[in-house]
């Protein structure tokens, strides 16, 4: 089954009991103003979370065979790893750490992180059901130098074992039993019946319904409180859509600054409900006790912190309600890039462009020797997927190609086919 790629989570909860979620909380708070976690910042070995089921690949010798800077204890057991390894290219095939590092190139591409989740049949002949995340990290806040990976992993029942205990429970129990979900149940919850991530189209359609429902501050039947609870739904709808899609997110920051807008023509009912929720407002930041009603008062500070930025540079705007999310749609960069430059702003500053995607390969592959067509790897109905580069004299020229037994190479086929 090919993995199932989807956007780093960007709600989270300090008690989340997800592997993954935990581990985009831990590199979010290591980001601070930059555009990537230093590498100075990360010590594995003293992750006492979930280090023992990460990777740490080390890409400053190259980025086609990166070094292992670092393997847990209890990722390196489950592939059967019982010597050091110290290069991408001896990990042994059909092992949890070859689909964990399958995805480090999207990492480079993306320059962000990737969860991704699937299920396989390792190397031991077991089917392994498993969910992870690979995260970037710079030695230069512009180079992506290094990438982190977690992984956490179940092992499903063959279905003779299956079978085997549900004859002997049957036997034993004289009184029928409720059947037990077909999928097991994680030791970082949740059950994996509910692996499915959702459509990503029909997240699309979603976000088009998301930024109709929004307040008229000049409505005079327009209440705080329904303000409010519009803007604690979308909230929670976020927090629920745990990362697969930006639009949730964006669309709660939205309505909390509709929410925020209404509070401006109602102080007293504003008030009010700040002493009801015993939020205290300060000073230097009025607008966090506002990111607290809506958000809860409970909220991760840094996240907190990037809302209010936001909130804040559409107050100061003037922005029409609704309008905000769109801003951080066509915004480059989304929240992080706004926030990142109105900081820049108040310091005076011009918020540092953020690298061009894929700057270091699209370099690699621009100056790479033309190959000959003759010599294209092509499957047995023909095909090949291969990249071209345009010329000065306008011709076309192959400059790499993906093998046909390459786990990408049916993705290309399956995404080209909906062109056609």
């Amino acid at each position: 089954m090919l993995d199932e790629a989807m956007e780093a989570p960007p709600i989270v909860r300090f008690d989340e009991r997800r592997m993954h979620i935990r581990a985009y909380n831990y590199w979010a708070s290591l980001l601070g103003d930059r555009t990537l976690p230093s590498i100075e910042d990360l010590n594995p070995t003293e992750i006492q979370d979930f280090g023992s089921h990460s990777v740490l690949l080390d890409f400053t010798s190259g980025i086609d065979d990166p070094t292992i800077a670092f393997l847990g204890t209890a990722l390196a057991a489950q592939c059967d790893i019982a010597t050091p390894i110290s290069r991408a290219s001896e990990i042994p095939p059909r092992t949890l750490l070859s689909r964990l590092t399958d995805h480090y190139l999207q990492i480079v591409a993306n320059a962000a992180p990737i969860g991704f989740e699937a299920e396989f049949t390792n190397q031991r002949g077991a089917e392994i059901m498993y969910r992870g995340i690979m995260m970037p990290f710079s030695s230069d806040d512009d180079t992506i130098d290094f990438v982190y990976g977690v992984i956490n992993w179940k092992e499903v029942a063959s279905n003779a074992l299956a079978d085997s205990i549900a004859a002997e429970v049957e036997a034993a129990t004289p009184v029928s039993i409720p059947s037990a979900p077909s999928a097991p149940v994680w030791a970082d919850r949740p059950s994996a019946v509910d692996f499915d991530f959702g459509d990503e189209e029909e997240d699309e359609d979603e976000a088009l319904e998301l930024t109709s429902a929004m307040i008229d501050p000049a409505d005079a039947e327009t209440s705080l409180g329904d303000s409010l609870a519009l803007a604690r739904e979308a909230a929670a709808a976020a927090h629920a859509s745990e990362g697969r899609t930006r639009h949730a997110l964006y669309r709660a920051i939205g309505l909390a600054h509709a929410f925020a807008t209404v509070a401006a023509i109602r102080p007293e009912d504003y008030a009010e409900l700040l002493a009801d929720s015993g939020i205290a407002v300060q000073p230097r930041s009025p607008m966090t006790a506002l990111a607290k009603l809506v958000f809860g008062a409970t909220y991760d500070k840094t996240r907190l912190a990037e809302f209010v930025c936001a909130i804040d540079y559409a107050l100061a705007q003037d922005m029409a309600p609704g309008a905000l999310v769109d801003h951080l749609h066509a915004v480059p960069g989304g929240l992080k890039g706004l926030v990142a430059s109105v900081r820049a702003a108040k310091r005076g500053e011009t918020a540092a462009a953020k690298p061009a995607v894929n700057s270091r390969v699209r370099r690699k592959l621009a100056s790479a020797h033309q190959i000959e067509t003759d010599s294209l790897p092509v499957d047995e109905t023909g095909l090949a997927v291969v990249v071209m580069r345009r010329e000065a004299d306008g011709t076309l020229a192959v400059v790499a190609s993906l093998a046909s037994e390459d786990r990408l190479t049916s993705r290309v086929y399956a995404a080209a086919a909906k062109n056609i």
